[in-house]
């Protein structure tokens, strides 16, 4: 069975992007260390989501895991 068919997969997965995403926000929004009316939010969205995306691309490109396991 592949990887990808999977629902631990899947769960892990984005369980691993959630977590990212918003350790990022967390990240940029405390790097600005300003005011909450102050945040760009774009800019914390666009951050984040990126981070999420890459964390999403990483474990799909991953080649360890169950089958390297069996």
């Amino acid at each position: 069975m592949s990887k990808y068919a999977s629902k631990q997969f899947w769960t892990d997965t984005a369980d691993r992007v959630i977590a990212t995403t918003a350790q990022a926000a967390v990240a940029v929004l405390t790097a600005n260390a300003t005011g909450l009316l102050d945040v760009d939010f774009l800019e914390v969205a666009s951050v984040s989501g990126l981070a999420g995306a890459v964390a999403l691309l990483t474990s799909i490109a991953f080649r360890g895991g169950a089958e390297a396991q069996e």
